[in-house]
């Protein structure tokens, strides 16, 4: 049977709410979530068991929230999202501790390159990149082989040298690619990234071919604190647009990782519009780094989607 994935015309619609069982009924019913898990919580020992690691063939993703994430005038809690990390990447791997999640990340030995983003409207955010660089320092990789970057990084002699990169960035929807999400934060990595601006970027995934990159990243995390759901022309960005969702969403394979959070947004969108409104730009990057260029799945029915911690508006 063919490989079902998410099709250029499911980019250009919303999914989500009621219309989301149709759409994912387009391209393949999403499994069963595992046992839940609350973040903080105890884990039952069936739950613990099945967490061992993902189903053979899929893609795990996690997706942790705490609505003690984000403050009412949008600032972060650096306590809060250092436990969300921790949850999150304790789930990823299936391991009891977040010492022996970290250790499947990073090792004493390695140089370690954390990728942000640095634009002013919606950064990364301090709070996030903290939380990161903690963890890999309590790995035992000392503060001189961390670094912590965004532009110039392509021609920075730290990440041409790095063994290891963490992808770390917020969302938001984007002018040039539909989706601002862990794929597009590696276009610093090009000197000049207007030359992957054709098709509304859909060949962003041959960056993770390039020897700076190939093989390096460990872990992506796409931040969900405050995503952008709406934006119009290269610079309109407005804070109207901007929602407190007060999540992350980790995963090693970073087009499971997009997919999934693309689908929120777009259930955000259908949810603020009442209606599918399309994006400025298609976001069919994320399916053909995918069908194309084979980096990882988009496969719904191939993404196994842990959900930790509150489901109030989780619209996935």
């Amino acid at each position: 049977m063919a490989k079902k994935v998410i099709t250029r015309r499911d980019f250009l619609r919303a999914a989500a709410v009621a219309p989301l069982a149709g759409a994912i009924a387009r391209v393949g019913a999403v499994p069963a979530v595992r046992p839940s898990i609350k973040a903080g919580g105890a884990t039952s020992g069936a739950a613990r068991a099945s967490m061992s690691g993902p189903p053979a063939g899929m893609s795990r993703v996690v997706l942790v929230r705490d609505d003690n994430a984000v403050g009412a005038d949008g600032t972060f809690d650096a306590d809060v999202i250092q436990k969300m990390l921790d949850d999150a990447v304790t789930a990823l791997f299936g391991e009891k501790d977040r010492a022996g999640a970290w250790k499947r990340i990073v090792n004493p030995a390695d140089t370690v390159g954390i990728k942000t983003n640095g634009w002013r409207s919606l950064p990364t955010g301090k709070e996030v990149e903290a939380a990161i660089e903690r963890r890999v320092l309590d790995a035992g990789v000392p503060a001189e082989k961390i670094a912590i970057a965004d532009r110039g990084v392509w021609n920075d002699p730290f990440f041409q040298n790095a063994t290891v990169l963490i992808n770390a960035r917020p969302a938001r929807v984007h002018y040039w690619s539909g989706m601002g999400s862990c794929l597009k934060n590696y276009i610093q990595f090009v000197p000049r990234p207007s030359d992957y601006h054709n098709d509304a970027c859909a060949d962003l995934a041959t960056i993770w071919n390039l020897p700076i990159i190939k093989g390096k990243t460990k872990l992506n995390i796409l931040v969900m604190l405050r995503p952008l759901y709406h934006n119009i022309g290269p610079r309109g960005f407005s804070e109207t647009y901007l929602w407190p969702y007060k999540g992350i969403i980790v995963g090693q394979d970073v087009v499971a990782v997009d997919a999934t959070g693309y689908r929120i947004v777009q259930a955000k969108r259908l949810e603020e519009f009442g209606e599918e409104k399309p994006l400025e730009t298609s976001a069919h990057h994320i399916m053909l780094a995918d069908t194309r260029h084979h980096l990882g799945t988009s496969d719904l029915s191939k993404i196994e989607l842990i959900k930790l911690g509150s489901t109030d508006g989780i619209l996935i």
